[in-house]
């Protein structure tokens, strides 16, 4: 249950129509914006709220237990807001917003309603429609290790504890695309010595922008670089951007290619379920050797 600050309660029960909701949106690199459905822009807590996002919110449920609730808000483009550029890049992603009622002739009358994530969202013309997904939907995902023969680590973090440094490399876009660049740079890297690897864009409107990769190919003196998924937007020529080797995360790959066999995190000896449903055929040794080299 919510305690409301006396001025805000006093407020309220007055019947006065003087309330509105604010959202504070703190993006994942830290930059923290705030918008309003208020007519005018509002500070509060140290945070300005704009208006110029017109910003609307969906009715909300509230509802006891873990159910996880959820709500849209939608809103148009503008410098002074959300741009394209910056929804299209992803750097609104799992975004944390706290959503506030104030009470906007007196907004240090306010009181903190709930928080929630960014979600999926969705673009038309001029205008975006976020999702905004209770932090109870966490308990629905997965959690903890599972056991896999695949490895489950990120390529180079602390658990896999692999060096990057020798497996990266920076390259400038000369033939733009969404789906397919040509990067020059590179030159003396192998052919697929990237492929399965990240791209990560450090100039142009796509900075900061990291994507996975599929295959690279060379061509005379550039890579060609082919994108797992397309692009919401194409870099442009002589955007910089640097690109890190990647793994398949199977057990040889690991011991042959980047000699850290002992930092595995799968089990690459787990049988599988084709070997689980097998039946005896009378040529398959089942001695306890291992299944997977």
């Amino acid at each position: 249950m919510k305690t409301l600050p006396d001025g805000l309660a006093a407020r309220i029960a007055t019947g006065a129509t003087t309330l509105c909701q604010c959202w504070r949106v703190t993006r994942r690199d830290g930059v923290v914006l705030g918008f309003t459905e208020h007519d005018r822009d509002l500070v509060v807590g140290g945070t300005m709220f704009r208006a110029a996002s017109g910003f609307r919110a969906s009715e909300t449920t509230a509802e006891s237990g873990f159910a996880a609730t959820g709500s849209t808000v939608t809103g148009g483009f503008s410098d002074a807001a959300i741009t394209e550029e910056d929804l299209r890049a992803g750097r609104y992603d799992g975004a944390r917003v706290e959503v506030l009622l104030v009470d906007w002739q007196t907004p240090d009358s306010h009181v903190l309603l709930r928080v929630e994530e960014i979600g999926e969202v969705s673009r038309a013309g001029g205008a975006f429609t976020a999702e905004l997904r209770s932090l109870m939907h966490r308990l629905g995902q997965e959690k903890g290790r599972i056991f896999n023969r695949r490895c489950d680590a990120m390529l180079g973090d602390a658990r896999c504890r692999v060096d990057l440094a020798a497996w990266r490399g920076n390259g400038v876009v000369t033939q733009t695309g969404t789906e397919v660049i040509r990067a020059a740079g590179l030159s003396s890297f192998a052919a697929g010595f990237f492929d399965r690897g990240v791209l990560q864009f450090s100039g142009g409107p796509l900075a900061g922008l990291a994507a996975d990769l599929e295959t690279t190919e060379t061509e005379e003196a550039d890579l060609l670089i082919r994108f797992f998924l397309p692009l919401d937007a194409a870099p442009g020529v002589g955007d910089g951007f640097s690109i890190t080797a990647g793994c398949d995360k199977t057990f040889s790959t690991c011991r042959r290619r980047f000699g850290n066999g002992l930092n595995f995190r799968g089990f690459p000896h787990m049988p599988g379920s084709d070997f689980a449903y097998s039946y005896v055929d009378g040529e398959t040794v089942h001695d306890g050797s291992p299944l997977y080299d």
